[in-house]
């Protein structure tokens, strides 16, 4: 398990970010568009990508929800995760992170129209995504104080720990924690990435 400091550096815009609208704007033509991207609105700026969590990445959530459901079991405060949820994490920066994490307190808040961040959010890192856009995101998830965040690389095998500026990469047999947001949540990253056994058509 290798541990270092992450790199950070002002970036310029994105290509696809070329004219400012506002969110009301912005929820009217790209919220609930359903075109194989992923459409975020950013300082009045739309930055479009294409989505990273693919059908055949979705085993990654599915083991990551496994271990969860086990932890509630002992502890049914715990909260759950959503995929690709619309989320201010500044008041001019919304992202949809592959998977978020939300409490019980704050999914409570949510269904009174109370705005909430997760403190712990995962990216699936694909061939899609720019280095760029990678850290531009990090530092949008750092100035909001997010306490972890994971970025898992499904060709690579590996998976990077985030928590402030310290990044840890996890391979193998490591350990990957999501502590101290979800106590005892932590896996190797062989678990993290192991597929189901195929079901052969009858």
């Amino acid at each position: 398990m290798a541990e270092s400091i992450a790199p950070t550096r002002e970036l310029r815009k994105l290509p696809d970010a070329k004219k400012v609208i506002s969110w009301p704007d912005f929820q009217r033509r790209y919220l609930r568009r359903e075109d194989g991207y992923k459409y975020e609105w950013v300082n009045g700026f739309v930055e479009k990508a294409p989505r990273s969590m693919n059908q055949d990445q979705y085993y990654i959530l599915d083991n990551l929800t496994t271990l969860l459901d086990q932890l509630r079991t002992d502890n049914p405060d715990l909260g759950r995760f959503y995929a690709e949820a619309d989320t201010f994490f500044l008041e001019n920066i919304h992202r949809r992170p592959d998977i978020a994490y939300f409490s019980v307190e704050q999914r409570s808040n949510m269904a009174y129209g109370q705005k909430e961040k997760p403190d712990f959010l995962i990216e699936i890192i694909s061939n899609h995504d720019t280095i760029n856009r990678v850290v531009k995101k990090m530092q949008d998830y750092r100035a909001a104080k997010v306490k972890v965040v994971w970025h898992i690389y499904p060709e690579l095998k590996e998976v990077h720990v985030y928590r402030g500026e310290r990044m840890t990469v996890c391979t193998g047999e490591d350990k990957c924690s999501a502590s101290p947001v979800i106590p005892n949540f932590e896996l190797t990253a062989n678990l993290i990435f192991q597929k189901p056994q195929r079901i052969e058509a009858k």
